[in-house]
């Protein structure tokens, strides 16, 4: 099996190109390699390379910068999405691709479901809500798969930065009234790998989902607010001295882009058909920190979901 990957160099991609070896030979493509802004290059990468199985894990991911880059962020997180899966579907390959908790609004205020409906309040949500359309219009056998406030010990993300100004400021203001569930790349890597191993089929003109194509919510249990997880950030790596963390509310935080007040979501539906379970936040905050990943689970699916 060949396994085309997009984004290797980021936080769930560098991750996948560590997990995704156990199910078939991987081929990492990178910005050098394909320029997701060209559909001429997608498609003509894609039809010299034929894989079985697409893994997009590229994104534009700046989501203040999105609000003054819309069409770059559109290029990225919509249109090229879209162009994969027809390429998956010409080609008899499955297509996994990531998605975001902020395709929706918070207004729930308890854990979303993916069938919940969608409603993005910022520019980086509306395109990858229209990654997701595009993706399954295609026609092509299909995971989309939404996470949450994604770190790792790599790039740029929430963990590494509250660790670089712990060590430069005696105080930090964190906002306390956004909530959602802090999930490390690591964990989302290995739980695709578990899903693709669980649902991957030969099919007559490819490959197949057995079925279960769809969205679904890969995330760690838990909700959570930034405020606790900076807490949780400092104490776990014994910070000392630490600095005073103040908490404070979003309007005392401004930023380009509207973040949804209650994020989180509910991953129940990925556990109950494909077995998977990445764990609490707080300790896997803990194991990133010690670069020790605790095994994700991968219980048996329910009773009745072999049945193809």
């Amino acid at each position: 099996m060949k396994i085309l990957l997009t984004g290797p160099g980021g936080q769930i991609g560098w991750e996948l190109g560590r997990a995704l070896p156990d199910l078939g030979e991987v081929v990492p493509i990178g910005r050098a390699e394909m320029d997701l802004t060209d559909a001429a290059a997608i498609r003509r990468t894609l039809r010299a390379l034929k894989p079985d199985v697409i893994v997009n894990a590229a994104g534009y991911t700046a989501v203040d910068k999105a609000e003054s880059e819309p069409d770059l962020a559109h290029a990225v997180n919509a249109a090229a999405p879209g162009i994969l899966a027809e390429e998956a579907a010409r080609l008899g390959a499955v297509i996994v691709c990531y998605s975001t908790d902020y395709v929706f609004d918070g207004a729930k205020g308890a854990p979303y479901r993916p069938d919940d409906e969608p409603n993005p309040v910022n520019v980086y949500g509306r395109t990858k809500l229209a990654g997701e359309q595009a993706v399954a219009r295609s026609g092509a056998a299909h995971l989309i798969l939404r996470t949450s406030w994604v770190y790792s010990t790599r790039r740029r993300n929430f963990l590494l930065t509250i660790l670089r100004l712990a060590a430069e400021q005696t105080e930090l203001r964190v906002v306390n009234d956004q909530h959602g569930c802090p999930s490390w790349s690591r964990l989302i890597a290995q739980g695709t790998a578990q899903i693709l191993s669980s649902a991957l089929q030969r099919a007559d003109r490819g490959w197949s989902l057995g079925g279960r194509e769809g969205i679904y919510h890969l995330a760690c249990r838990g909700v959570t607010n930034w405020y606790d997880l900076a807490r949780h950030i400092l104490q776990s790596a014994a910070i000392d001295p630490m600095p005073a963390i103040t908490p404070i509310t979003t309007e005392q935080y401004p930023t380009a882009a509207r973040r949804p007040a209650y994020s989180a979501l509910d991953c129940e539906q990925t556990h109950e058909r494909f077995g998977v379970d990445l764990g609490p936040w707080r300790p896997a905050v803990v194991a990133a920190l010690h670069n020790q990943a605790p095994p994700v689970a991968a219980a048996a699916p329910s009773q009745g979901e072999g049945e193809r």
